[in-house]
């Protein structure tokens, strides 16, 4: 099996400035080796078919991606309308600002399949690509952020998978992100 990361994995994970909140200590090429070379700890099946995740412990020193949100930091919560790339529409995001999260202690890569990034436009020479990365304290993955999963259903021509929303994921979501923040370094 072969892994490649994706042109959009690849300016989200290792922007060309490097950010607090990204990837650290390794660049694209490294990770991209190291999921080739080292078995995952486990592989999580995805909210569709055609994604995985596989579960790294971490070998870096990226900090956890959400954070809790209470009473002594929520003043530094931040938000804006912003888009993934230039042809998404933007959305309403919501991030901490000045909080240190905790080293992560698992790595947990967003794989595609090489036919369903064909349908979206992507196409790999590899078996799977990575599309996006998780890093977190336990060997799970988090919820997705709720406007992914309307962005999904809402089709590829908008950015998303054409994967039709899930009511109770969606809840199941909605509940964790309404107490957890992602930050911004």
């Amino acid at each position: 099996m072969s892994i490649v990361l994706t042109p959009f994995a690849r300016a989200r994970l290792f922007p060309r400035e490097s950010r607090r909140n990204t990837i650290q200590d390794c660049g694209p090429e490294a990770f991209e080796q190291r999921l080739n070379e080292e078995a995952p700890l486990k592989v999580l099946e995805g909210y569709a078919p055609f994604c995985r995740l596989h579960v790294h412990r971490n070998w870096t020193s990226t900090r956890c991606m959400a954070v809790p949100i209470t009473d002594a930091n929520r003043h530094l919560l931040r938000s804006a309308y912003e888009a993934r790339t230039k042809q998404e529409l933007p959305v309403l995001v919501r991030w901490f600002e000045g909080v240190e999260p905790p080293v992560a202690n698992y790595l947990l890569p967003i794989l595609y399949s090489r036919e369903q990034l064909a349908k979206e436009g992507e196409p790999i020479d590899a078996d799977w690509g990575v599309v996006g990365c998780l890093y977190t304290m336990e060997p799970e993955e988090i919820p997705m952020v709720p406007i992914t999963m309307l962005r999904n259903a809402l089709g590829v021509e908008e950015g998303g998978s054409g994967v039709p929303l899930d009511r109770e994921a969606y809840r199941r979501a909605a509940a964790f992100w309404e107490v957890h923040a992602n930050w911004r370094g």
